[in-house]
């Protein structure tokens, strides 16, 4: 046996079983024994960035790793901005990156590059082999790092020669461990402030935006009158009727500190304490009271659900707590697009048991508030800011979930970044709706020219300017097999997304903005 086989095989036994794949010359072997070993489903993607994207909203969804298949440095060069996202979002992922054969390299031919430490800006294990019979057990071990509490990116480098080099053996399947448990005296102190019905605020991450965990935290939040917030991006949170509505910490900074303002306690579940994505000229980079006092809870690889659940029998919460219903229930708009407006649509619309991937920016900030009565679904976003995230994070999540309908709301200038990923809708006839925001306009930077106490002029206008020539989303869509059409009004948006989710296969609709 190979050393590409001997990978395959130790991928299936440990439980992966769909890699993200845009292979090369170096990864020729791997590809051959897929024709050996049943069990690996390899979804082609046209470039790099949307793989590691496809991969990110997999594992999101999935629940378990995905595997990536990249050429050499420059194709995991390309991928990095989306492998950045899936590590802030602590998404499990096994890259399995091609190179020179060992003996080959001393020579310098053109590939030749530091792969590994490229892989080690994303990575939390990162291995390269030197021989054919290391390759199944350093694939277990990446397994078992990618899967270790919270879940992170494991990199092997895959030398072609062991690849193709006789006398290796699958490795054993290794199983990960558990989150750490709940530190009972760190919950009963945190109960003391809580009890004494001072202003308090609970930032919720990870397991903590599982349907569990927001059951738990409303617990806490009716015995305490404690708010429940979320980051600004959240990796993956169950929303919709019948659960927590929680809303996230605003994006802007000066919006952000008038949330959190006048909060004695701010309490961590998975989530680090909350700071401006930027820095601004004359406003802090921490977001909370100065007199506040933070208290962490559970960190991100401790058990977050528990820790709630425990925090809340400490505080004689009620078993079943009732949910908030002072927000304004989902209802069709008509007119242009408005950011409020079309998330209220979105929550009429929206079908039971979806999947949300947004990176709307700008479009995309007023959409939780309206649709926390939608049914229920499941959101994701862009966790690390790298833009171009949802077209191919709802790709892998369609293939994460058959049978649910995924929607992307994708901004049009971050789309330009991957929309090969409709490529791979296409190919794979998976069951995703587009939403492209067309403003054509990186609209976010013209705020952040203001924001940071620049004035905008004819040249910064121009560098933020998509419409000339105008990107024609109905014609880039139709060129890689996805139907599209274009809208301009809530009502034509309502009539098409309808249609689009009664029928098979995935649909783009460009709303000109």
């Amino acid at each position: 046996m190979n050393g590409a086989e001997s990978l395959v095989r130790t991928l299936v036994a440990s439980g992966v079983d769909t890699c993200f794949a845009n292979p090369g010359t170096s990864e020729m072997h791997f590809v051959a024994a897929l024709d050996r070993v049943a069990g690996l489903r390899c979804v082609l993607g046209l470039a790099e960035g949307a793989v590691a994207g496809m991969a990110d909203g997999y594992a999101r969804i999935a629940g378990k790793p995905a595997a990536t298949l990249f050429h050499c440095m420059p194709g995991l060069g390309n991928a990095i901005a989306n492998l950045h996202n899936a590590r802030r979002a602590f998404a499990p992922i096994v890259n399995i990156v091609g190179d020179q054969a060992t003996w080959h390299q001393p020579y310098d031919p053109p590939l030749t590059a530091d792969t590994e430490g490229l892989a080690r800006s994303v990575s939390r294990w990162v291995r390269s082999c030197a021989s054919a019979a290391e390759v199944g057990p350093a694939a277990a071990e990446a397994v078992r790092a990618a899967r270790t509490p919270p879940g992170g990116i494991a990199t092997l480098v895959l030398p072609a020669n062991c690849a193709w080099d006789e006398g290796a053996a699958p490795g054993k399947a290794l199983a990960p461990p558990l989150p750490s448990g709940v530190d009972l005296g760190r919950i009963r102190a945190i109960a003391v402030p809580l009890r004494s019905g001072a202003p308090a605020c609970i930032v919720l991450n990870g397991d903590g935006l599982s349907e569990a965990g927001l059951r738990a935290a409303n617990r806490i939040a009716h015995a305490t009158g404690a708010t429940l917030k979320t980051p600004t991006q959240v990796p993956r949170m169950a929303r919709g009727r019948g659960r927590a509505p929680v809303d996230r910490i605003p994006y802007l900074v000066d919006a952000a500190l008038k949330t959190l303002s006048g909060t004695q306690h701010l309490v961590l579940a998975g989530a680090k304490a909350p700071v401006g994505f930027f820095a601004y000229p004359g406003k802090p980079s921490t977001l909370w009271p100065k007199d506040c006092e933070v208290h962490r809870l559970a960190e991100i690889d401790e058990d977050i659900v528990g820790s709630l659940e425990v925090l809340a029998d400490e505080l004689s919460a009620p078993r079943v707590a009732p949910l908030r219903e002072d927000f304004a229930k989902p209802e069709l708009h008509g007119g242009p697009f408005k950011p409020e407006a079309f998330a209220f649509t979105l929550a009429a619309l929206l079908p039971e048991n979806a999947v949300v991937a947004e990176d709307g920016v700008t479009s995309g900030r007023a959409l939780f508030p309206p649709t926390w009565g939608a049914a229920q679904h499941d959101w994701i976003q862009v966790t690390g800011g790298a833009i171009g995230h949802a077209f191919p994070a709802a790709t892998g999540a369609a293939v994460a979930a058959p049978g649910r309908r995924v929607v992307c709301l994708q901004a049009d200038g971050g789309g330009m970044y991957s929309l090969q990923a409709l490529w791979t809708q296409a190919r794979e006839k998976l069951d995703v709706v587009n939403v492209v925001f067309a403003n054509r306009r990186y609209a976010i930077l013209q705020s952040e020219l203001e924001a940071v106490g620049a004035k905008p002029g004819p040249a910064s206008r121009d560098l933020f300017d998509l419409a000339r020539p105008e990107i024609r989303w109905t014609k880039l869509a139709e060129g890689m097999g996805v139907e599209a059409v274009r809208v301009e009004t809530l009502e034509a948006f309502t009539d098409v997304f309808r249609a689009a989710c009664a029928r098979r296969g995935p649909f783009l609709i460009e709303f000109s903005i």
